[in-house]
């Protein structure tokens, strides 16, 4: 056993779509939270991947983020 945890299927996570999603079909990502990890998606491709953050990594992710808006 190589003390790996597995992954969940996207059916098992519980996503939140983001605050500022207007449903018109623009920039958006849902979030879930799982085993300590912030798993972040595309809201327009639920099928697509999926990238899972620690949380030092999503803190930095979203203050990235919030300095660089359009």
């Amino acid at each position: 056993m190589s003390g790996a945890v597995a992954r969940p299927g996207h059916d098992e996570l519980v996503w939140f779509k983001s605050s500022y999603s207007a449903g018109n079909g623009g920039e958006c990502v849902e979030v879930a939270s799982w085993l300590g990890l912030t798993h972040v998606r595309d809201s327009k491709d639920e099928a697509g991947p999926i990238v899972s953050l620690t949380p030092d990594a999503w803190t930095e992710f979203v203050g990235f983020a919030a300095q660089h808006t359009a």
